[in-house]
């Protein structure tokens, strides 16, 4: 049975191409960058939680909820093939109970603050918003869409972005954390216009303040679907 389940939808998402050099201490044991035609990102990402269960079981006041989360990229070697996957520098959640399971049991970075979301229509477009508050200033990101989603074209920037089906997290120098994450392909829909507003070195540390004063390379939207989180794997790296 899997760990969590549940569906991730209306994932906003805005990429910031930097150097490598600025993620080499967080890269975890076993892993490298995993680049994108010699580029290397993170992603600041929102999205809500849909119908969340654990080991099979929802829990009461805990089943739909916001994420935002700062990401980058890495892969990893194993039997000749490459797993693709992601390693976070924080993920935002509304709920503590959250945060102590992820934490304490995944090793992640998760940390508990006041948030908010708006899902809009009208007749010829979508918004999409994710609001969180850290030490009473409210953050957020905000993205106007199409109304219709397409496919993600292969080899695309939104693929590489979108495809990736494990998550890591570093321990130690020498100890990862590995889980799976399934879901199908998904959909996007096409960014009309975005606004971004967080003080990124409030939120997630000195070492990414610079990306407050930044573009993003490119925003994205992409609808989601029904997800899975397996249980997780400790590998040791001798050093």
């Amino acid at each position: 049975m899997s760990f969590l389940t549940a569906e991730w939808r209306k994932l906003a998402i805005a990429n910031y191409e930097i150097a490598p050099s600025l993620l080499s201490k967080y890269i975890p044991a076993g892993t490298e960058l995993d680049l994108w035609q010699n580029r290397c990102f993170v992603s600041l990402v929102g999205f809500m939680f849909v119908n969340t269960k654990l080991l099979g079981v929802p829990i009461p006041f805990h089943r739909d909820f916001e994420e935002v989360n700062l990401r980058f990229y890495v892969k990893r070697l194993e039997d000749n093939q490459w797993k693709r996957g992601v390693v976070f520098i924080k993920e935002i959640v509304p709920k503590p109970a959250l945060t102590f399971v992820a934490n304490t049991l995944y090793g992640e970075n998760y940390e508990t603050m006041p948030m908010g979301h708006i899902w809009e229509e009208n007749d010829s477009q979508r918004t999409v918003a994710y609001r969180w508050e850290k030490n009473k200033v409210w953050q957020s990101f905000e993205v106007t869409a199409d109304l219709q989603s397409s496919s993600i074209e292969e080899d695309s920037e939104t693929e590489f972005i979108t495809e990736h089906y494990w998550g890591y997290a570093k321990v130690s120098e020498e100890t990862t954390n590995e889980y799976e994450v399934t879901h199908p392909r998904w959909r996007q829909y096409k960014i009309k216009n975005f606004e971004i507003k967080v003080d990124f070195g409030r939120v997630y540390g000195d070492d990414f303040e610079f990306l407050s004063h930044r573009t993003p390379t490119s925003v994205m939207l992409a609808e989601g679907s029904e997800i899975t989180v397996e249980g997780k794997t400790t590998i040791k790296i001798p050093q």
